[in-house]
């Protein structure tokens, strides 16, 4: 098992920008690429962004490419998402998550591990 902690979220204007890390520690060995899912109130968990441990492959949805930016410090067993103009929609929970196969999935039950959620509000 892979634990995961994120933090960095918070409250920002439309425009802003805040940085999401993901600690990660146990077998981290095991996993080959981490993601960044959110979920609003009332809709379903999507995936924003994934990168791979090793070759550092990145994947974004089109709806956050241009604006995010995920990366990972291996020596820290740690990912982050660089957030930059934050729009209101973009309020949600997001939750680091480890899978062991490729990254891109967007099936949430595809994943292995999560934590327990970071909350981004984004107001208007």
């Amino acid at each position: 098992q892979v634990q995961l902690v994120e933090s960095g979220g918070g409250l920002v204007q439309a425009g802003g920008s805040l940085r999401l890390s993901c600690a990660a520690s146990g077998r981290t060995f095991s996993r080959d690429a981490m993601a960044w899912f959110r979920q609003a109130p009332g809709k379903e968990r999507e995936l924003v962004a994934g990168v791979s441990w090793g070759g550092g492959n990145t994947y974004y949805a089109d709806s956050v490419k241009g604006r995010f930016t995920i990366s990972r410090d291996n020596a820290k067993n740690t990912i982050y998402l660089q957030m930059n103009s934050l729009r209101p929609e973009d309020t949600a929970v997001y939750y680091c998550a480890a899978t062991t196969t490729i990254i891109g999935i967007v099936i949430p039950s595809r994943y292995d591990d999560w934590g327990q959620g970071t909350q981004v509000t984004v107001s208007s």
